[in-house]
């Protein structure tokens, strides 16, 4: 009888040991993350916590607690009211603006034509050209004088010379401009998030869905729609969250005017905050729109719960 004698393991580092754990394994892999949260997401966060219960200005450093006095004033300041109205309104105007344009243009690249991959290319320029070139190109376009948009009615008979629109000297027109630039900035990732939607969609469910008759708009809006709405419902949250926060068009194209019209939140903490010097109430004015994103947030994920069950 031949007995064959079990290979001998030698025995591994004590470190090597302690890293075969999975739960030591995947803690190691997530503290960077963790400490990039920390460091440039939480501490900054209580900086504006701790400026915003005080009485602190670049006038006066001295820091003296004055508790929610801070955000008690600037809720009955009717500009901060106005201002949190336009914030809504840019936002989900803007949102739903770009939702639209991106599902139409994720249809229109999933269908075969010459040229669609420089197409693709194109579409995401957008995003590569910068916020602060784009938003002086769109400026040209809304000019008083110079309008290329003006223009084009004029020359097409839709209006006069003398009923020419003020872009961005009206206030109800300087609203709808700049949601159109951010909605222009928002499309291309609503592209993506339709394309990565729609083909995920087994195709067997399209299939059986035309030869029980349905056509395209039942198909796209009673099955399709429905089948990626938590996909959607992500990327939604993500242009929410930076439109919601976002100061840089307003700030370009028409710095919050005209009389406050396109004024909103993180434009205003700017102007208070940094420009003004008043750090404690532009703190304040920021921090504001902590719990209104974490509502929408929670609402979005609670949505997307229910439709994945």
């Amino acid at each position: 009888m031949v007995t064959i004698a079990e290979p001998v393991t030698k025995p591994g580092s004590r470190f090597r040991y302690i890293l075969d754990r999975r739960g030591t394994l995947g803690a190691v892999f997530v503290a960077p993350a963790i400490l990039y949260v920390l460091l440039l997401v939480g501490g900054p966060f209580l900086l504006a916590v701790y400026y915003s219960v005080s009485a602190y200005t670049i006038y006066d450093p001295s820091w003296r607690f004055v508790g929610l006095a801070n955000f008690a004033q600037i809720v009955k300041n009717p500009v901060f009211l106005e201002t949190l109205g336009n914030t809504f309104l840019f936002t989900f105007g803007s949102q739903l603006l770009g939702l639209i344009l991106g599902k139409f243009g994720a249809f229109l690249l999933m269908r075969p034509f010459a040229g669609r991959k420089i197409v693709r290319a194109l579409i995401i320029l957008p995003w590569a050209v910068p916020i602060a070139l784009a938003s002086v190109a769109w400026e040209w376009m809304f000019d008083s004088l110079y309008s290329v948009i003006n223009w084009s009615m004029i020359a097409l008979g839709i209006i006069n010379r003398s009923d020419a629109p003020n872009w961005l000297g009206n206030p109800h027109l300087a609203m709808l401009c700049v949601i159109i630039v951010n909605a222009w900035r928002f499309f291309p990732f609503a592209i993506v998030i339709f394309l990565a939607g729609i083909t995920s969609v087994p195709q067997d469910i399209i299939d059986a869905a035309t030869v029980d008759g349905a056509g395209f708009w039942r198909r796209n809006y009673q099955i399709v729609l429905p089948l990626i709405l938590p996909i959607v419902a992500v990327g939604l949250i993500f242009g929410i969250v930076f439109t919601f926060t976002d100061l840089s068009i307003v700030y370009l194209l028409t710095n919050g005017g005209p009389v406050n019209a396109t004024s909103v939140l993180g434009f205003r903490g700017f102007q208070v905050g940094i420009v003004s010097g008043d750090v404690s109430h532009g703190a304040a004015i920021s921090l504001f729109m902590l719990p209104v994103l974490l509502i929408v947030v929670i609402v979005v994920l609670r949505f997307i719960r229910r439709r994945e069950v």
